[in-house]
């Protein structure tokens, strides 16, 4: 926590009585949830960011599409369109926004990708469809309690967990560490692969703290594959040039420091707009560093936004190489996410 934070302590108060107002009209009906008719799983966080929805929404996609017809949808954050839109091969990330495209560029060919501001009227109109989806995908919808899912997954990470944060703008929680008792499950990412049973065990116990007593609780490392060029003409090089806009880069800034070289790093906030500056300042690091031979190394999410807003000549001029991160759980806890899904979202009693 930020040395300064004490003194936004009475801010955080006011924020706590507004989400817990919401929250209660919510319990008493005042405020009204609807179901999904179609089958559904919501992912979400009780923080701003951070917390790998798009890597779990796509592990999900990963494990279910090929037995069902999946779709997603989310609000599309950062888009600069309103209303519902469904993606096709003429979208652009600044239609639909950079995780949807990210998604839709990854399966568009194998499930659907929506957004819509308007859940509930997106659901309506995905339920009108002639080929209607045998589950949605609700992506960063744990705050938006106008529509109630079957499955409820919460995200919290292993180096900032929501029981050990605060509210905004004290802390990055969007609302009381209470909220997590609407969750059917919780799962700790970016856990450390070699996590031991007694450190398992300290972080249940605080997990249930807050949440109803039976709530599993699982957990997800990182897995990151090899870069890929962004164009093919580059060859790889191990001395990095890290570029990132993410909510929290230090667990990437902490695999490329290990498997690689990495000579310097631009971080930039969660969904950056790269601008004509940004792709100066990776010309002259490229120059700074050009007798190390350097590449630039990105993430997915962020070669959207590279690719879209790249000047003329810049992606055959720099070498960019994009690094796919993937969420990985043992085979226990991901048996447990099955059947939960099997039990909670198609009524099933096994797999």
């Amino acid at each position: 926590m930020r040395w300064y934070a004490f003194l936004l302590y009475p801010f955080a108060l006011l924020y706590d009585l507004v989400t817990l107002l919401r929250n209660w009209f919510f319990d008493l009906g005042w405020l009204k949830s609807m179901s999904s008719t179609i089958p559904s799983i919501l992912v979400g966080n009780l923080s701003v960011g951070g917390t790998g929805k798009t890597p779990m929404v796509e592990f999900l996609i990963r494990m279910l599409h090929k037995e069902y017809r999946v779709a997603t949808l989310s609000r599309g954050y950062g888009r600069k369109t309103k209303g519902f839109l469904e993606a096709d091969p003429q979208v652009f990330p600044d239609q639909i926004g950079d995780e949807p495209f990210q998604i839709y560029q990854k399966f568009g060919q194998e499930i659907s990708v929506f957004v819509g501001e308007d859940r509930v009227n997106a659901l309506e109109k995905i339920a009108q469809m002639s080929d209607v989806p045998e589950l949605i995908i609700l992506d960063d919808a744990f705050q938006h309690r106008y529509v109630t899912a079957d499955l409820n997954i919460l995200l919290s990470t292993y180096q900032s967990p929501f029981f050990s944060d605060f509210l905004l703008p004290m802390g990055r929680l969007r609302e009381n560490r209470a909220g997590a008792i609407r969750a059917d499950v919780v799962v700790i990412t970016k856990c450390p692969e070699n996590l031991n049973t007694a450190e398992r065990s300290r972080l249940e116990r605080e997990v249930v703290t807050y949440s109803k007593a039976n709530t599993p609780v699982l957990f997800s490392s990182i897995s990151y594959g090899m870069p890929t060029p962004l164009v093919d003409s580059f060859s790889f090089s191990s001395k990095i040039i890290l570029l990132t806009g993410l909510a929290n880069d230090q667990p990437l800034i902490d695999f490329v420091s290990e498997k690689f070289e990495l000579v310097e790093v631009m971080s930039y906030p969660d969904h950056h707009e790269y601008s004509e500056t940004d792709f100066d300042r990776v010309r002259s690091a490229m120059k700074q560093h050009a007798s190390q031979n350097p590449v630039v190394v990105t993430t997915e999410k962020d070669a959207v936004k590279v690719k879209s807003n790249a000047p003329k000549g810049f992606l055959e001029e720099i070498p960019i190489f994009v690094l796919a991160i993937e969420v990985k759980f043992s085979p226990a806890d991901e048996l447990t996410l099955a059947l939960l899904i099997n039990q909670k979202v198609f009524k099933k009693d096994n797999i």
